[in-house]
């Protein structure tokens, strides 16, 4: 492998495990901002159990995304100069914009979000907590925004050096694939999140501990799921005749359609041959593929063979990652479907073999996610820069066993990081939304209640004092 292989595989490899860190938190953020507002409004305990326990699942994915975040930043620079050096005027600013929305707001509320609940009123909890959630879809808006440029790029033109020029930042920020790809990424975000605390509930409610918590978040969860699943997939096939108008060869890459045809048809399994720029074991079903894409019986999809080999990307990744990410998505619609069904004859709670399909279903989000990003990523190939930069001429002149060492050095310690990971919130998830005891508020309002708004009354006469404290009657 030479230099530009390890700096695409090292990238690959640290951005597949960054997402899986915003997936969680993003959708995990507005879940524990709707549970802090059901807490102020109903004032009932169950939605305190619940905000308490999943932020701190929420906390946890927080601290590595961030962490791993950061190296993203300093890898951009170090294995792709090219790169940095011919769009540092366009993506450049946009992280700058990320900076200044996302990470202002999110640090600035974080620390209330986490611990300020029993320390600050209830509504101030719950402004605190939209926030975060808020700073956290800045966050996915400016990324989606710069990787949506690198994918449908407009708005910038390049000088004789081949460094890029912002001649219209709307036409930058606002690309033709940028509304379907970030509306695809929050609700794939919410979908991952809606089906973890599906799988966490139906873990406690299997062993039968912390029923009433359990049941509650359950019975969101399979709500949420019920409307996401079927969003995602509409988002979906917008996100793909998007595709087919901006980017046909990806498409055919997803397809595996090699000639230009009218009303092709959809190839459910084969194997992409790049050599013989065929399918092998292929089996087609007719017309299919043709009414999805064109919402037409003989509608016209370019083939792979328009452009020469070179500029193909690598067919058989992009092609499986494809079926890897929509089956998932058929597999978490027929759940939330049975869910439904379920719910309908009052046996949603009962029901154990769905009580195990719920748990099985809770990773498969995030796979979906990582295969999503495979064909995003390289469904563009060899372009870094779709029809502009070349990915061989955007590397940095650094050597292929410098790359390599660094990798493996990845690998090492971001498997710590995931084991580490999985052994505090697998402890979490494991003891569930536990009773916890009201919050203890001395600091009374000035009018008459305490910090969370409930009245501040005095003890009766005849009522026990509490530890320490004076008799209310002799006081």
């Amino acid at each position: 492998m030479d230099a530009v292989a390890f700096a695409r595989l090292q990238f690959a490899f640290t951005v597949g495990f960054h997402i899986l860190w915003p997936t969680l938190t993003i959708g995990l953020a507005w879940f524990v901002t709707c549970l802090s507002a059901l807490w102020w409004r109903t004032g009932k305990p169950v939605y305190r159990q619940l905000m308490r326990f999943w932020m701190r699942i929420f906390a946890l994915g927080f601290g590595m995304g961030v962490v791993t975040g950061i190296v993203l930043s300093y890898e951009i620079g170090t294995n792709w100069a090219g790169f940095s050096r011919s769009a540092s005027n366009v993506l450049g600013p946009l992280f700058l914009y990320e900076t200044l929305t996302a990470f202002f707001l999110e640090a600035g509320f974080i620390g209330i979000m986490l611990f300020g609940e029993g320390r600050v009123s209830k509504g101030a909890h719950v402004f605190a907590s939209l926030m975060v959630s808020v700073g956290a879809l800045f966050s996915a808006t400016w990324i989606i925004a710069a990787n949506s440029w690198m994918q449908t790029p407009a708005g910038a033109v390049a000088d004789a050096d081949g460094i890029f020029h912002v001649v219209n930042w709307w036409d930058v920020v606002f690309t033709a694939s940028f509304p379907y790809r970030l509306a695809h990424m929050v609700c794939a975000s919410f979908l991952t999140v809606s089906f973890v605390v599906a799988g966490v509930s139906a873990f406690h409610l299997w062993r039968g501990r912390q029923v009433k918590a359990s049941r509650t978040a359950f019975s969101m969860a399979l709500w949420m799921a019920l409307v996401l699943a079927p969003t995602q997939i509409a988002l979906g096939d917008l996100h793909g005749r998007n595709t087919l108008e901006h980017q046909p060869i990806k498409l055919a890459a997803m397809e595996g359609l090699w000639e230009t045809t009218k009303g092709p048809a959809m190839t459910l399994i084969a194997w992409p041959d790049m050599a013989a720029q065929k399918n092998l074991y292929a089996l087609d079903i007719p017309h299919l593929a043709s009414l999805y894409l064109t919402h037409s019986w003989d509608g016209e999809v370019e083939g792979l063979k328009a452009v020469p080999p070179a500029d193909q990307p690598n067919v058989p990744v992009v092609f499986f990652a494809f079926r890897i990410m929509a089956g998932i998505g058929m597999v978490l619609l027929g759940t939330a479907m049975t869910g439904l069904v379920l719910r309908l004859r009052h046996r949603l709670f009962e029901t154990r073999w769905f009580l195990g399909l719920a748990m099985a279903t809770t990773p498969l989000g995030f796979i979906a996610v990582i295969a999503g990003w495979t064909v995003t990523e390289a469904g563009r190939q060899p372009w870094v820069i779709y029809g502009q930069l070349r990915t061989a001429d955007a590397v940095a002149p650094v050597s292929a066993g410098a790359v390599g060492a660094s990798l493996i050095g990845f690998f090492l310690l971001y498997n710590v990081l995931m084991l580490t990971f999985l052994w505090f919130a697998g402890r979490a998830a494991i003891a569930g939304p536990t009773d916890l005891p009201m919050p203890v508020e001395t600091h009374p309002g000035l009018d008459g209640t305490n910090m969370s708004g409930r009245a501040t009354l005095p003890p009766a006469p005849n009522a026990p004092a509490l530890p320490g404290a004076p008799h209310a009657a002799g006081a």
